[in-house]
């Protein structure tokens, strides 16, 4: 029976788990046929860029498969774990790209929130100006996660490696 941490404990959690390794993240959207289709991501958490509430985001690459399950489905879930740790946050996703426009947000207000979801999730880059080409022309689109629901691993149910 996993647990079920309130919003401040899940983000934490997500800020524990995400940090310790790499903010890598196994993502899980749903096919049109209903089946999971699973995926790794880096993933960080910032706020939102109208609301400021905080959410989990990711750069997805334009015209993939993810991105064709959210368009369909707007809803993702993310697993991070920090060893046998562990912390899934689900909820709504907002997509904001090139193809899925956010008013207010112009071409400038796109390109600077690709870099703080890129810089949330552990990236760094030498030369932002060549990032933010190659984000233009791979259509590369930042996903918004609502954190609606967290789970995590039972207190007392912590695991150590035995050598």
């Amino acid at each position: 029976m996993s647990s079920r941490p309130s919003r401040e404990q899940g983000l934490a959690l997500v800020r524990r788990h995400g940090s310790a390794d790499r903010w890598l993240a196994v993502l899980i959207t749903r096919r049109a046929d209903g089946s999971p289709a699973p995926s790794v991501v880096n993933a960080g958490i910032l706020p939102h860029p109208l609301t400021g509430q905080s959410v989990v985001a990711f750069v997805a690459r334009g015209h993939t498969a993810k991105l064709t399950n959210l368009r369909r489905d707007p809803f993702a879930t993310l697993v991070f774990r920090a060893g046998w740790e562990w912390v899934s946050v689900a909820g709504p996703a907002q997509l904001v790209g090139p193809d899925d426009p956010l008013p207010p947000l112009d071409p400038d207000g796109l390109r600077s929130l690709l870099r703080d979801v890129y810089s949330a999730a552990g990236g760094r880059h030498d030369d932002l100006d060549v990032y933010d080409q190659v984000m233009a022309v791979e259509h590369r689109t930042a996903v918004l996660v609502e954190p609606a629901r967290f789970t995590t691993n039972p207190t007392g149910t912590e695991h150590q490696e035995h050598g």
